[in-house]
C-alpha cells in the first residue's frame, strides 16, 4: 500500500496512505520554506504536535477547526490547545496521551516517545505512526539524540524516520545520522534546517556521515514542497 510523504519544510510534514491523512507539526505562517497557507494545505484527519514552540504548534487549531481534524499530543498542551480555542471533541483521547501511550486512529497506531528540548507546556515528544498498511515513520519532534532511541529500533520496524539535523536547537548532521543507525530505520528524512540563517542549509554532511554510521539506511533529501511515494 503506498504512502506518500510530503515535507512542507522545518518539521511540518503530512503522511497520507488508504484514506488517513495524517499532518505533523503545521508551521505554515511565519514558515519561510513552506510554499503554502495552512489554509491551502490539503485536509488532514489527524493533526500531531510534537511541543508548544510556535514554529511547531503553529497553525494546528486554526487548521484543525477549518477540517474538523483530531488533534493528537501530550497532556499539558493539549490543555494549552484548548485554551488558544481549539474545540473539546477535537482533542484525541480527550485531553491529549503521554510518553509510551499509543493511541488507536483509523487503522493507524500512534505510539509517543520521549524527545529531549523544551516546551512551553507538557513535555516535547516524538511519534511513532504505524499506517494502515504496516508501513511505520518515526517523526522525532525536536530533540538532541538519546541511546533509547535503540530501544524504539528493536520495537518497532521503522521504515523512515523523519530526524533533526540542522543543530543549535536540535541535533546536528552527525548526530542525526548515529540516531538513524540507533533506529535501524530503512529511510531517513533530515528536518529542521534551512528555515533560518542560524540552522545548516544543506545536508551534504548528513550524507556522509549516514554512509558511516548507517550505509543500510538511505538518505532521502527532500525539498519544501516535495513529495514522495514510499
Amino acid at each position: 500500500m503506498a504512502v506518500k510523504v510530503t515535507w512542507h519544510g522545518h518539521a511540518n510534514f503530512q503522511i497520507e496512505s488508504d484514506g488517513l491523512n495524517v499532518l505533523i507539526d503545521p508551521f505554515f505562517t511565519g514558515n519561510s520554506k513552506a510554499g503554502i497557507s495552512w489554509e491551502q494545505a490539503p485536509a488532514a484527519n489527524l493533526v500531531l504536535v510534537t511541543h508548544l514552540h510556535g514554529d511547531h504548534a503553529g497553525d494546528a487549531v486554526a487548521f484543525c477547526k477549518k477540517h474538523r481534524a483530531m488533534l493528537g499530543t501530550v497532556v499539558g498542551v493539549g490543555e494549552r490547545m484548548l485554551e488558544f480555542g481549539l474545540p473539546q471533541e477535537l482533542l484525541l483521547n480527550g485531553i491529549g496521551f503521554n510518553i509510551g501511550g499509543t493511541i488507536e486512529f483509523k487503522g493507524a497506531s500512534v505510539t509517543m516517545t520521549e524527545a529531549f528540548h523544551t516546551s512551553e507546556s507538557g513535555a516535547p515528544v516524538g511519534y511513532i505512526i504505524k499506517m494502515p498498511g504496516g508501513f511505520t515513520v518515526y517523526h522525532a519532534g525536536d530533540t538532541g539524540i538519546f541511546r533509547n532511541m535503540e530501544t524504539w529500533g528493536e520495537l518497532y520496524d521503522i521504515d523512515l524516520a523523519l530526524l533533526p539535523a540542522g543543530g543549535v536547537f536540535t541535533m546536528d548532521a552527525r548526530q542525526a545520522a548515529m540516531a538513524a543507525k540507533f533506529l535501524k530505520a530503512g529511510a531517513t528524512v533530515p528536518m529542521h534546517w534551512g528555515t533560518f540563517p542560524v540552522l545548516a542549509q544543506d545536508m551534504a554532511e548528513f550524507e556522509r556521515y549516514l554512509a558511516e554510521f548507517a550505509p543500510s539506511c538511505r538518505a532521502v533529501l527532500m525539498q519544501p514542497g516535495n513529495s514522495l511515494d514510499f
